[in-house]
């Protein structure tokens, strides 16, 4: 088996250092020009970028929807793969590496940063979305579409989108704890390319890699954005004007800030613990007062019709549901692609000591678990509602188009929801801020040539961009805008991540397998 070749590449070698700042030049260059192009471009044109984004939005998901679904369905084959062969007991970092985190804090920062905002956002309107238009053409509101409506928003959050980030986490992890080389998107590629990562080839996927990262982030904080100001103005009568969700995104994106500037271990990590207990309290509360029994039961047999309707589901041959398929999966793979740059550095940052077998089963089961209760607790009680009581609260916000207020519409038909109500909000600024933070520590890696202590201002710098590009988005045409962005971005990535899935099995094969792991 031939072994990989040493580089004698230099970690920073390619950075230029000027106003006390450490950039990796062209990448940070080419990115933050792009960028600053792009926000000018949208807010001076703001409708015609409106119209543009609907249109290019269109156009991506019809004629490219099987790049997306193979895509998704080839990444869920290779990590069952991987976890099945020898390779699985490869450790990052050799065998003597041990995990610098324990498994619970761990499982906290990727789980926040995998997750983010959208499950606040969907978490209750997406399982009454498919109640009310299930997929594969069954009848709409009866019990069948209820179950094949919670199985389809489980397949949306589920081990499909795991498997996305798994692909990138551990394509990065191996190339930078096993190979030595820097924690960049372009390193994984040297098993295949050996030096020539280095050059112009590197500089575009690192330069893809945090465009795309950007926009994902965006569509995150825009819809964490349009939550809060829907939240707002549920409980309180706030209105919900552009003005006010900027005036969200700038005082978030300020909050943000302070974490960026406290680093990984005192920032980010504190904050996604907060995250993961926060949650959890959330969800233990609607356990106790909702219908345990009924979510409980509905847990294990939405898992069931999960995995039942799973091949349906991932083909995209002859379907006729193409408000679900092109309106929901193609927008969820375009936006777990998006974020695979900025997740998958993340969590291989914070895998070091991790085996092949145990990153890739702890990313696409216990997350999907976790997801399975957390979707039947919310949107399962929200349908049940529907269902046994007539209850028409959060089914009236779903079908008025206002999916930002549907978790507060359930939370008012349960106990407590003048305090439930403040701890989901808090919860969606928590979710916010977690997002804004490790991205940007994610970004100023990649535009750093892959050095994790760069100075604090080029954390700031990107930080800043983040919330700038929510603002543009928003004002060219909100989640529209921010969902043709995404889908722009994640096409080219999808082709990416296919590549990385060869060159890691290439790099694993040459590595001796850690027979103790």
């Amino acid at each position: 088996m031939t072994e990989i070749p040493k580089t004698d590449y230099k970690l920073g070698q390619d950075n230029v250092r000027v106003l006390g700042l450490d950039i990796h030049n062209p990448v940070f260059v080419v990115s933050s020009l792009g960028i600053i192009a792009f926000v000018a471009g949208v807010l001076v044109f703001q409708a015609e970028a409106t119209a543009a984004f609907g249109a290019l939005r269109a156009w991506l998901m019809s004629t490219f929807d099987w790049v997306f679904m193979g895509a998704g369905n080839f990444f869920v084959l290779f990590c069952l793969l991987l976890m099945a062969t020898p390779l699985g007991r490869v450790r990052l970092g050799g065998a003597d590496a041990r995990p610098d985190y324990s498994r619970s804090t761990w499982f906290a920062m990727l789980f926040a940063a995998g997750v983010g905002i959208g499950l606040m956002f969907f978490g209750v309107s997406e399982p009454v979305e498919h109640f009310l238009q299930p997929p594969l053409g069954l009848e709409a509101a009866d019990t069948a579409a209820a179950r094949l409506g919670m199985a389809g928003a489980i397949y949306h959050w589920g081990i499909h989108g795991w498997a996305i980030y798994a692909v990138a986490a551990l394509s990065i992890a191996f190339a930078s704890y096993n190979l030595g080389l820097p924690m960049t998107l372009r390193s994984a590629f040297y098993p295949l390319l050996g030096e020539a990562v280095w050059g112009r080839f590197g500089h575009g996927i690192d330069i893809l890699a945090v465009f795309a990262t950007i926009f994902g982030l965006a569509t995150s904080l825009g819809l964490g954005a349009q939550q809060l100001a829907g939240g707002l103005a549920h409980l309180w009568g706030t209105p919900t004007t552009d003005t006010i969700q900027v005036l969200l995104i700038a005082g978030i994106t300020g909050m943000a800030l302070t974490s960026v500037v406290s680093g990984m271990e005192k920032g980010v990590k504190r904050l996604s613990e907060a995250n993961l207990w926060l949650a959890l309290l959330l969800l233990a509360f609607v356990l106790m007062v909702g219908p345990t029994l009924d979510i409980a039961t509905r847990t294990v047999t939405s898992l069931g019709h999960y995995l039942a309707a799973i091949g349906p589901l991932s083909n995209w041959v002859g379907r006729e549901d193409l408000h679900f398929m092109h309106g929901w999966t193609i927008f969820y793979w375009a936006w777990w692609i998006s974020w695979s740059p900025f997740v998958g550095l993340f969590i291989a940052r914070v895998s070091r000591g991790r085996t092949v077998r145990e990153l890739i089963a702890c990313m696409l089961i216990i997350p999907t678990l976790t997801i399975a209760i957390w979707m039947n607790a919310f949107g399962g009680t929200a349908v049940s509602q529907y269902v046994d009581r007539g209850h028409l609260d959060v089914i009236a916000a779903v079908q008025a188009q206002q999916p930002e207020i549907a978790l507060f519409a359930l939370l008012e038909t349960l106990p407590l929801a003048s305090v439930t109500s403040v701890i989901g909000l808090v919860l969606i600024v928590v979710f916010f801020v977690t997002s804004s933070d490790s991205g940007s520590l994610v970004i100023d890696t990649i535009t750093a040539g892959g050095k994790l202590d760069a100075p604090v201002a080029q954390r700031v710098f990107w930080c800043v961009f983040e919330g700038l590009v929510t603002v543009a988005l928003l004002l060219g045409g909100g989640l529209v805008a921010a969902q043709a962005a995404i889908t722009a971005a994640g096409l080219p990535f999808a082709l990416v991540l296919v590549a990385l899935c060869y060159t890691t099995w290439k790099g694993l094969r040459a590595t001796q397998t850690d027979r103790a792991g």
